[in-house]
């Protein structure tokens, strides 16, 4: 989903990614995929900290990003 504050208008380019389904979050945000394949690229990816709201020190950047078509 779109990472966002308590205001619903307030996501920017921040995203994160659910490991498993959270009821708690449906309609409150918004899903922008899923990963289909990968998932080992994925599991490399800095986690945030719990304790911190999951504040992410020094965050991996993506610098190049393919949206595939859907089939």
């Amino acid at each position: 989903g779109m990472a966002r504050s308590q205001d619903p208008n307030s996501a920017n380019s921040q995203f994160f990614i659910m490991f498993a389904p959270a009821p708690p979050l449906d309609g409150q945000y918004t899903i922008v995929g899923n990963v289909v394949s990968g998932m080992e690229l994925v599991d490399q990816i800095k986690k945030g900290d719990q304790a911190d709201n999951g504040t992410v020190t020094d965050p991996d950047r993506m610098i190049k990003v393919r949206i595939a078509a859907d089939k």
